[in-house]
């Protein structure tokens, strides 16, 4: 039976290469797993996936794949498992598409991404996904004192940020994976 399901975890956690993974073992196998992303996450270009260690792969964007299949849907043959990176910047909408293509085409949606934004709060997709997902589970990183990563503080000028809009496209140049303790005192490093 196939589930939606959605896998988080902080900046840094592996979420890109773990999706990478996941590809290459449907394709290992003899299977298709398309690779999806929003089209507002263009840091690698729109049809590149990306993660900070090094490895990449195609993707198609989330809405030219769910706008070429809104009428006329593929045979289930056609494709094994979707998985989709940077699933927090998908909308409510998207979301609930995919769950339909889980529950009516029996088909895996496996997705990876953050849970909250800068601020500490959901992303929509995020919170849509926490809502109707089959399976959560969290992929872990550590803060720079040793704890557990759940939050993504934006950082400027070697300071925490506290306000913004909430789309910011950056890697380590821009974001660190903290603690709580450490994201709510807005201490980025040991030396503060």
């Amino acid at each position: 039976m196939a589930k939606l399901v959605f896998r988080y975890g902080a900046m840094g956690a592996s979420k890109t290469a773990n999706a990478l993974m996941v590809q290459f073992n449907y394709k290992e196998r003899g299977m298709n797993a398309v690779i999806l992303k929003p089209a507002c996450e263009t840091r690698d270009g729109l049809s590149i996936i990306q993660s900070r260690m090094g490895l990449s792969g195609e993707c198609t964007a989330v809405e030219i794949f769910l706008a070429q299949r809104q009428d006329n849907f593929y045979d289930a043959d056609e494709i094994d498992a979707i998985i989709v990176d940077e699933a927090q910047f998908m909308t409510r909408q998207q979301v609930e598409q995919f769950a339909k293509i889980v529950d009516d085409y029996d088909i895996p949606v496996l997705c990876y991404g953050l849970r909250t934004d800068f601020q500490g709060n959901f992303f929509e997709g995020s919170r849509r996904l926490m809502e109707i997902a089959d399976n959560i589970q969290e992929i872990p990183t550590i803060c720079w004192c040793g704890k557990k990563a759940r939050f993504n503080a934006r950082i400027s000028n070697g300071r925490k940020v506290e306000s913004g809009e909430q789309f910011g496209l950056g890697g380590n140049d821009m974001y660190i994976a903290l603690c709580r303790k450490h994201f709510m005192m807005g201490q980025i490093g040991p030396q503060e």
